[in-house]
């Protein structure tokens, strides 16, 4: 029986990959087409329309292989091994950097950063698979924060481990979506469109890449504030 339920869940996971691979990939296409059609067919449209259309159609083939990328990334950590490149990592530094980097997207969403990391925390690791960890917690964050919050990231040392959270203010997560935000493809807001919203793949792709260090990542949501704690071993 329990074999039975093991393979049920398999194909209903391979069947759930299959619709959103549909989904999140037809739809920056169907828009692609659409506005290159109405460039194609439309030989007098005025300058300002065909620029607004051109820049669409931009906009939307970036979506399309930003979420192309990610379908490959986390297809190739399931069928291989994660090799890691192991080099002392100062992840002070790399924190301080990922903050200054999201500026701009901050900004536009009327958000805050705002860092408290002790200094020279290193441990030994893959520098590009961190960064990608740390880049896709932000992300997240920026993505359901409040408007005008603040997202704080605090970084320490634990004995053995070096401590990182990652915390903004929005609304508090259920305990049962919790539990499952790690999984491939889990949207928190099933309604929110590939458009806006990622493949569903960021966090798990941080799990995979933070337990290949030996380390682990959870996730608390309470009173309105949701962090995300990664623990890291020195």
């Amino acid at each position: 029986r329990q074999r039975e339920e093991e393979a049920a869940e398999s194909e209903q996971k391979k069947n759930d990959l299959l619709m959103y691979l549909a989904h999140d990939l037809k739809t920056p296409l169907t828009s692609i087409i659409a506005y290159l059609s109405i460039l194609d067919e439309s030989e007098n449209m005025p300058p300002e329309e065909r620029k607004k259309c051109t820049h669409i159609s931009l906009e939307k083939a970036v979506r399309l292989k930003e979420l192309m990328d990610e379908f490959f990334e986390i297809t190739r950590f399931s069928l291989e091994d994660m090799v890691l490149e192991q080099n002392p990592v100062n992840v002070s530094m790399m924190l301080e950097q990922i903050a200054d980097e999201a500026y701009a997207v901050l900004a536009e969403k009327g958000l805050r950063c705002e860092v408290d990391i002790h200094e020279d925390l290193t441990v030994t690791g893959d520098a590009d698979k961190l960064a990608r960890v740390f880049n896709n917690i932000l992300k997240n964050a920026v993505a359901y924060s409040d408007p005008g919050s603040v997202i704080d990231i605090h970084a320490r040392r634990e004995e053995s481990h070096i401590i990182i959270l990652f915390s903004n203010r929005g609304k508090t997560i259920p305990t049962a979506k919790l539990e499952a935000i790690f999984e491939k493809f889990y949207r928190l807001d099933s309604a929110r469109s590939s458009d806006t919203g990622g493949a569903g793949l960021g966090l798990a792709i941080a799990k995979e890449i933070i337990v290949a260090h030996g380390g682990n990542i959870t996730a608390e949501s309470k009173q309105g504030t949701t962090t995300f704690t990664v623990e890291l071993p020195i």
